[in-house]
């Protein structure tokens, strides 16, 4: 995947006018023979990857790439969901809509989506995803979330996550390492 974020960086990406912290990014993209299974469309792993640069280029468009740079910070994803609809089949083009919804007491949430034209050449979406991520210091530790909204100029009341999508957040939450206990499978 470095080779594709290289690529989108130099080559694709960066031209995209700045966006506001709110703001929907697209990123365009096309199904490379690299992306593909047996079954000749692009590998459901693949999309996981490829929404990871789209949400680099939303960073970076809207600011928050330069604010992580500065205070040493860092984005990690700890849970997301996605459903598919089309298959992306190869060389295909396609443009991924990246937004942040807004947060909760401990992560970011981002939705993200695949889309193509239709035979109308109206925007049909092939795949949605839903992404939670925590901020880390590269010195350690998280970043709370009220210091990211201070620093980053965010304004909660303008982003709204919506409630499944809260609780699909909560109940995937993975304990803490001292909150876990013995694996019943060993």
């Amino acid at each position: 995947m470095l080779f594709r974020t290289l690529w989108h960086r130099f080559f694709v990406g960066g031209r995209g006018s700045r966006l506001g912290f709110s703001d929907v990014g697209r990123s365009r993209f096309r199904v490379w023979p690299t992306d593909l299974d047996i079954l000749r469309h692009m590998n459901n792993g693949k999309y996981l990857s490829i929404m990871d640069v789209a949400r680099y280029d939303l960073l970076q468009r809207n600011g928050i790439g330069e604010l992580f740079e500065r205070e040493g910070w860092y984005p990690v994803v700890v849970g997301q969901t996605i459903s598919y609809r089309k298959s992306l089949n190869p060389w295909k083009r396609f443009w991924i809509e990246s937004r942040i919804l807004g947060f909760d007491e401990q992560a970011v949430y981002i939705e993200q989506r695949f889309v193509r034209p239709d035979a109308a050449r109206r925007p049909e979406v092939y795949a949605r995803a839903f992404v939670r991520g925590r901020i880390l210091r590269r010195s350690g530790g998280v970043v709370p979330v009220t210091e990211i909204i201070e620093k980053s100029g965010a304004r909660p009341e303008e982003l709204v996550v919506p409630d499944e999508v809260l609780d699909w957040g909560r109940t995937t939450r993975l304990p803490s390492t001292r909150d876990t206990a013995p694996s019943e499978w060993e």
